[in-house]
């Protein structure tokens, strides 16, 4: 049987987005304390992480300009736990991904994993603080505030986390992820006032972002209100994050998963999927198969959050590297949703299974929708079913026609020639 025809669509949400990125960072930490903080020949760590931050070499590359306009002298510090395999080289290789390099940037990037006990928190547990930051005359953080992959909590993915999990490295991660859902949720603050109290950290820039990936707000927060302000910044990131446009779903195919995309690859706030065990699902999306494709170059073998998908690629799972996969899922303690997925030679056969399975047996009535990863979610690919419901959508724009999904000569998804925008698109471009 032909698979179903798809046609292109488009979320046309109206939201914020700051136009000068460069300017609007420098304002920020001109308006801040930060000055009358840091003095002439201050060793000054920038704590940053390994998420795909819009925009990232930007604010990294303004906020050392400011911190060298002061006349301190700004260094990189890897701020993202158990990351890259857990190792200085991996987390190093991590950030040049991104453009942070020494020579880039034209200071030391340290990415020591050596962490040293520093206190312990009211669950009488040990609190980890990277070696290099507590050597630094003050710290400094820039992250993204954004639901969390794993938990509901005031805080989740933000400065508090990057103060405690990032900057904690992998022991800081490990101790906290050992509790669950309860480590992050309710220990985390209580280890945050722990840092708070014995660590230079000073401030963060907080990095909200819309829909479509732009950076919408940039604000930082003080050492003081940190914990007083981050909720409700998290607030303003939930209302504007990206979301698929329909609530139930047949079958959704995401062409790559990754770290670059979500903590947990595939990201459970997009697609509806929690998997963590003894923790109750979303209400919506409500997706019966999920398939994907591909897992992402910049991801390094870990295929993380893999097990959130139901079908999958001889590919994918090929491309995982046992180590950071290991080391990632054994220190975050969520191991459900890394199981892995039944598995198929070629992209139309995975598709086929999944619609086969998907509990809608007329192909013509599929509500099926392609996405090419659950970061940008944009734009989308749809069967006829979800257009006639597109076409009335005044957030939706129809972009096409139905055609056929384009396969190459071995029946892989022409990924690229679907969505040209996106993360592969540009990569394929730049290869």
């Amino acid at each position: 049987m032909d698979l179903p025809l798809v046609a292109p669509i488009h979320q046309t949400l109206s939201q914020p987005a700051i136009t000068d990125l460069a300017q609007e960072t420098r304002q920020q930490w001109e308006t801040s304390s930060l000055k009358g903080r840091i003095r002439r020949g201050s060793k000054v760590a920038v704590a940053v992480g390994s998420r795909g931050i819009a925009n990232l070499a930007t604010l990294i590359r303004t906020t050392l300009d400011y911190l060298g306009d002061l006349g301190a002298h700004p260094f990189i510090i890897a701020a993202m736990g158990s990351h890259g395999g857990g190792t200085s080289d991996g987390q190093r290789e991590l950030l040049a991904e991104y453009g942070i390099t020494e020579r880039a940037l034209g200071v030391p990037v340290k990415t020591d994993m050596k962490a040293t006990v520093i206190g312990t928190n009211s669950w009488d547990e040990p609190v980890y603080w990277d070696a290099n930051a507590l050597q630094a005359d003050a710290v400094v953080t820039i992250s993204r505030i954004k639901p969390h992959t794993d938990f509901r909590g005031r805080y989740e993915s933000g400065i508090v986390k990057m103060m405690v999990i990032g900057l904690g490295k992998r022991d800081g991660a490990a101790a906290h992820h050992r509790f669950g859902v309860r480590g992050l949720r309710d220990m985390l603050p209580e280890t945050a006032k722990v840092v708070l109290e014995k660590t230079p950290f000073v401030a963060g820039l907080a990095v909200l972002e819309n829909a479509h990936e732009q950076t919408a707000l940039l604000k930082v927060v003080e050492r003081d209100s940190v914990l007083a302000e981050e909720p409700d910044l998290l607030d303003r990131a939930r209302a504007i994050m990206g979301r698929l446009p329909f609530d139930q779903l047949d079958l959704l195919v995401i062409g790559e998963i990754g770290k670059n995309y979500s903590g947990a690859g595939i990201d459970p706030n997009v697609v509806g999927r929690l998997l963590i065990e003894g923790e109750p699902e979303f209400e919506n999306p409500r997706i019966t198969r999920i398939c994907a494709l591909d897992l992402s170059p910049e991801s390094h073998g870990n295929a993380m959050g893999c097990g959130i998908a139901d079908l999958a690629t001889d590919r994918l799972l090929a491309a995982i590297d046992s180590v950071p996969f290991r080391m990632n899922n054994l220190t975050a303690c969520f191991l459900l949703r890394s199981k892995l997925p039944f598995s198929f030679p070629t992209d139309r056969g995975c598709i086929t299974s999944g619609l086969e399975t998907c509990w809608q047996p007329k192909w013509e009535k599929v509500r099926m929708a392609i996405i090419p990863n659950t970061l940008e979610v944009a734009d989308l690919w749809v069967s006829p079913p979800l257009l006639e419901e597109a076409k009335v959508n005044p957030n939706l724009e129809v972009r096409g026609k139905p055609q056929a999904m384009p396969f190459d000569g071995a029946e892989n998804l022409l990924q690229e020639e679907l969505f040209p925008h996106s993360v592969r698109g540009r990569r394929r471009r730049k290869g």
